[in-house]
C-alpha cells in the first residue's frame, strides 16, 4: 500500500488477510489473543521504562495490538474509523483520561 494508511484501510487489510480464520475463532478466543498482545506491549514499555528500549520490538508490539483490535472490530461488525467519531465530533467525550 502506497501513501498514508487510514484506519479504515488498515482495518480492511486485516479483514482481507485474516477474516476467515478470525471469525471462525470467535470474539472470546480472539479477545484472549488481543489481551496477550497488550501484555507483550506492556512488557516492551516496561523495558523502555527500565532504560532497555528495543525500538523495533516496541513498534512491532504497537502494530500487533492495533491489528488485533481491528480483528476484534471486524468480527463484531464495527467500523473503527466511524467509531472514532466519539473523539472527533463535538470536542470529544467529556472528562479526562488519567
Amino acid at each position: 500500500m502506497a501513501g498514508d494508511l487510514t484506519i479504515r484501510a488498515f482495518q480492511g487489510l486485516i479483514r482481507e488477510r485474516y477474516y476467515a480464520t478470525d471469525s471462525a475463532r470467535g470474539s472470546e478466543a480472539t479477545f484472549l489473543w488481543f489481551a496477550e498482545e497488550v501484555g507483550e506491549l506492556a512488557s516492551a514499555l516496561a523495558e523502555k521504562h527500565r532504560g532497555r528500549e528495543d525500538r523495533t520490538n516496541l513498534e512491532e508490539e504497537f502494530a500487533d495490538v492495533l491489528a488485533w483490535l481491528c480483528t476484534l472490530a471486524n468480527i463484531n461488525g464495527i467500523d473503527l474509523e466511524a467509531a472514532l467519531r466519539k473523539y472527533t465530533i463535538g470536542g470529544g467525550p467529556a472528562g479526562t483520561k488519567s
